[in-house]
């Protein structure tokens, strides 16, 4: 930083973000950003004060906060803030936000309902684009055709079995840049919810998939968070790898999220457990955010090393937290960013994994 005064070039390159002059005078206009002190040439000429400033407006800008908000959240005097009506606000716009992309999840279902056909719905398909070309919707009797015309989409699915990867390669991303063995992993998470854009939100290490080969065949210790995410790993697979499988939370009663989180809190024994796991096994976390933020504390703390991490637990405040510190953990990891997750889907994981090592133990793509 410097104490000399910044023109508004330099205050932009010393912010970064995709900072504009056009925005920083906008943030002026809107009150953002106090006015600046002026030139003898009466430009304006800004200091660190309105560096670090506009660093916070950017970054809360890409977090997707609006700019009343942001301008309300960095009140100079915040105790002066009416905390209940931020919240409030904040809320209506979680609400506009969730709306909007239930839109655009009915759009993506419609589109999904066209391309996910495979070579068997070719020809409806075709039939069905023509008959959308042609809709007319000005009358209740538009609506009636386009309900027609799914019907008869839907009626081609009773002819013959879904043939799912060819559907699935109708509607993914561009994955060539992604090694096979992370492709087929990806794909699996994907059928097994039926979300085409949990490929956009799962994060592996750079190193994660060869960590957790590595660590298969050398037999180690799989470790699932609790129960339901034991009993959704491959077993068969896994012993035949000669890899033990262990419940770290081990109470067959605990069938719910809320009641892992609250054990493994209540219970000191599962903490001490925890940091007590084998050096270079594979921990799977489904359920319990409490569970994979613990790990990143072992791990900070020297007190626990595993291979690899799955971390996709559930939770709206803490498993997000959870997985942004498991990602700078420094462990090989995989995970999947948000609330999005859970058990189901941390299972395939390993199991995905798993299996391409058993179907194809001498591939190296993902060193690539």
């Amino acid at each position: 930083m410097t104490s000399n005064p910044l023109t508004i070039k330099n205050l932009i390159k010393a912010v970064g973000g995709g900072l504009t002059p056009r925005m920083v005078r906008h943030y002026h206009t809107l009150g953002l950003l106090p006015p600046a002190k002026r030139s003898h040439g009466n430009y304006r000429l800004y200091t660190d004060h309105d560096v670090q400033h506009l660093r916070r407006i950017v970054a809360l800008k890409q977090q997707g906060f609006q700019l009343s908000h942001i301008q309300k959240l960095l009140a100079t005097d915040s105790m002066t803030t009416t905390n209940d009506s931020l919240m409030t606000q904040l809320q209506q716009q979680y609400r506009s936000v969730m709306q909007y992309l239930g839109r655009l999840r009915q759009t993506a279902s419609a589109l999904e309902g066209l391309l996910g056909r495979d070579r068997e719905c070719l020809n409806i398909q075709l039939e069905a684009i023509d008959q959308l070309r042609q809709l007319e919707v000005e009358t209740i009797t538009g609506f009636a055709q386009l309900e027609k015309l799914w019907d008869g989409l839907d009626a081609a699915t009773h002819t013959h079995p879904e043939e799912f990867q060819e559907s699935l390669e109708h509607l993914l991303p561009d994955l060539s840049d992604r090694s096979e063995i992370e492709v087929d992993l990806l794909k699996k998470l994907v059928l097994a919810c039926g979300d085409v854009s949990l490929v956009d939100v799962v994060r592996l290490s750079e190193n994660a998939i060869a960590a957790v080969r590595d660590a298969i065949k050398a037999g180690c210790q799989i470790v699932a968070d609790v129960k339901p995410v034991f009993a959704s790993l491959d077993q068969t697979r896994l012993a035949h790898l000669g890899c033990e499988v262990v419940t770290l939370i081990d109470d067959p009663h605990i069938t719910s999220v809320t009641e892992a989180e609250h054990e493994f809190w209540q219970h000191r024994q599962w903490r001490e457990r925890l940091q007590q796991l084998n050096s270079n096994c594979v921990l799977v976390v489904g359920y319990a955010p409490s569970v994979l933020m613990a790990a990143c504390e072992a791990i900070e703390n020297g007190k626990l090393q595993p291979a690899l991490i799955i971390g996709m637990p559930i939770g709206f405040s803490h498993a997000p937290s959870a997985k942004r510190r498991l990602m700078r953990s420094g462990i090989p990891f995989i995970t999947s960013l948000g609330t999005l997750g859970g058990g189901l889907l941390a299972a395939i994981a390993l199991n995905a994994l798993a299996e391409s090592l058993i179907e194809k133990p001498n591939c190296h793509c993902y060193l690539g």
